[in-house]
């Protein structure tokens, strides 16, 4: 009797430790993206700061691969504000899949410890 049991534990094991390497990775990689994003919004926020205290009369120009383009300040303006917003919209859906992540392994390991307390009781 004791071999079967012995058999289930140790698979739901396996298959939570698979999980949680798994989940941990994801984790870490939701986390370089948050960084990454962050840096991605201070970068427009600074150079949005910059280009309001230029005149309006100020030629300027985009970036774009080995080519810069004439722009007008309030469309440099508009995408860099638009640059910030998506940072930030793609930041909280991250911040919700991560914070999914660390649920769903702590469900898991939570699962474990009831299937190891029933076996305890039996």
């Amino acid at each position: 009797m004791a071999a079967p049991v012995d058999l289930e534990l140790k698979k739901a094991f396996a298959e939570l430790q698979a999980k949680m390497v798994d989940t941990q990775q994801k984790v870490k990689l939701a986390d370089l993206q948050i960084e990454q994003l962050s840096r991605v919004k201070k970068h427009a926020n600074l150079t949005h700061g910059e280009i309001t205290s230029l005149p309006e009369s100020t030629r300027m120009f985009e970036g774009a691969g080995r080519m810069f383009i004439l722009q007008s300040k309030g469309e440099i303006s508009n995408q860099l504000l638009e640059k910030q917003k998506t940072a930030d919209d793609k930041i909280k859906e991250l911040e919700q899949k991560k914070t999914y992540l660390e649920r769903s392994v702590k469900d898991a390991e939570d699962n474990i410890r009831e299937m190891l307390m029933s076996r305890r009781a039996q």
